[in-house]
């Protein structure tokens, strides 16, 4: 693999360890995401792969990854195929590396055009043990593959074998991505706090009678003013009735006097994501019930943020959230404790998921919902997986009251949400996103004084 500055990124590091994990000599591929027409000549803003990504740090589109595994005497490479210099389309569509500036500046040890793709794949196909690479991750690369294969497989009569057996280079990545290296983690941190200065600007901002795509609009301003490429995911703003419905976008309803806003909303920067939930009462002051299952939920995720330490099961930070909400749940009456008994009979019957139907998190990353398994499939009964120093996830307990004939009706049409993104250290977790304020009087305190 390249040796000296190139060598020293990331990127290049992480090559390195997918070939020491591969049999001797064998070739792995990885391609990334094709550009997507949105209407008309206009594309879709383009979004590198994250698997591809992680491994090449290269964002232009029309481009691909081999590595081949050291064996013998034969040194591991790296080799990019990607677009060629163009200086009619970089006119029209803006800078491109070509080969020798992706090899130079991105630390590969070759790249060539990806027009030379299919006849140079077939021999570097030829007579590999095994190849690595994305089963089922997509159909056009599955059917390159194929070809691939055919072409080797024509050339036996001239002894040229075919590797002999595929392995799925996603699981290995998988693995790897779980857990942040330095890098990674800085790049989170710094997502975390601009997410945190928007979810800031949209409580400030947000007024009774304003729409929610104007609170929207806050919070991309704030990511885009701060260096941020993209929201990580479409930003949820639900006021009302609305922040009862947990993957609610449309963001068009006016907000009203006395409701509360629930704002989820993160952004990404250099591939990395933020991803946090702020619930606050839309004239900057809560109302007594709106107060009492907010910091219920408030209860349940320092309960859950307590458990995220290592050798912890993960499933552990969500029963720490869940038993608090069933606890708090049956003194507000909205569960009855006379009928379902104690707080483990009622997570027993699930009677909890009328109020509270999702997970207490998830993996985060390069993607939102990232990747990585959250049981260990290894053993028999699979269990939770401990948690490790450098993984990256959510911690988002709630609560979601919609009308009904034996519910509270103070308690109607109240969402709440709140999210912060943390890292497994050695000894707990650093919360990233802690200066997005979430207590009462914080909240309060700051709204009022925007008023």
């Amino acid at each position: 693999m390249t040796t000296g500055a190139a060598a020293s990124l990331p990127y290049a590091a992480r090559r390195a360890h997918v070939v020491r994990q591969m049999q001797p000599g064998a070739v792995a591929v990885l391609g990334t995401a094709p550009e997507v027409v949105r209407n008309g000549d206009s594309d879709y803003p383009y979004r590198h792969d994250s698997y591809f990504y992680y491994l090449s740090g290269f964002a232009e589109p029309e481009s691909l990854l081999v590595l081949v595994a050291a064996q013998g005497e034969r040194a591991a490479r790296s080799i990019l195929f990607c677009r060629e210099k163009n200086l009619e389309r970089e006119i029209w569509d803006g800078f491109r590396h070509g080969p020798e500036g992706a090899r130079t500046g991105f630390g590969f040890d070759e790249a060539y055009p990806i027009d030379e793709l299919d006849a140079r794949m077939a021999d570097l196909l030829a007579d590999a043990p095994a190849l690595y690479y994305a089963l089922g991750h997509g159909a056009a690369l599955d059917a390159q593959v194929a070809g691939w294969l055919k072409a080797v497989r024509a050339r036996s009569r001239t002894g040229v074998t075919a590797p002999q057996s595929t392995h799925h280079l996603l699981a290995m990545l998988d693995e790897m991505r779980l857990l942040k290296d330095e890098h990674e983690t800085a790049l989170m941190a710094r997502a975390g706090l601009i997410s945190g200065q928007a979810h800031l600007r949209a409580m400030r901002g947000t007024r009774p009678g304003m729409f929610e795509y104007e609170i929207e609009a806050e919070l991309l301003h704030e990511f885009r003013r701060n260096g941020a490429q993209y929201p990580a995911y479409t930003p949820i703003v639900a006021s009302g009735p609305n922040a009862c419905v947990l993957h609610y976008n449309a963001n068009s309803r006016c907000v009203r006097d006395g409701e509360l806003v629930l704002v989820d909303a993160g952004c990404e920067f250099d591939g990395y994501a933020g991803d946090i939930t702020r619930t606050y009462p839309a004239n900057g002051v809560f109302t007594p019930a709106q107060r009492t299952l907010y910091e219920l939920v408030l209860r349940a995720q320092a309960a859950a943020l307590a458990a995220v330490a290592p050798g912890q099961p993960y499933s552990a930070i969500h029963d720490a959230a869940l038993r608090v909400l069933v606890d708090g749940m049956f003194d507000l009456g909205l569960l009855d404790r006379h009928k379902l008994g104690s707080v483990d009979d009622a997570i027993a019957a699930r009677a909890h998921t009328r109020f509270y139907m999702h997970g207490t998190g998830h993996w985060l990353g390069m993607d939102v919902h990232d990747v990585g398994a959250y049981r260990d499939v290894t053993q028999a009964d699979k269990p939770s997986r401990p948690l490790l120093a450098g993984m990256a996830l959510t911690v988002e307990p709630g609560i979601y009251v919609r009308p009904g004939d034996d519910v509270p009706p103070q308690f109607w049409n109240i969402g709440i949400r709140i999210e912060d993104d943390v890292i497994v250290t050695g000894t707990g977790c650093r919360i990233l996103t802690d200066s997005a304020p979430k207590s009462v009087a914080e909240i309060e305190t700051l709204m009022q004084e925007s008023r």
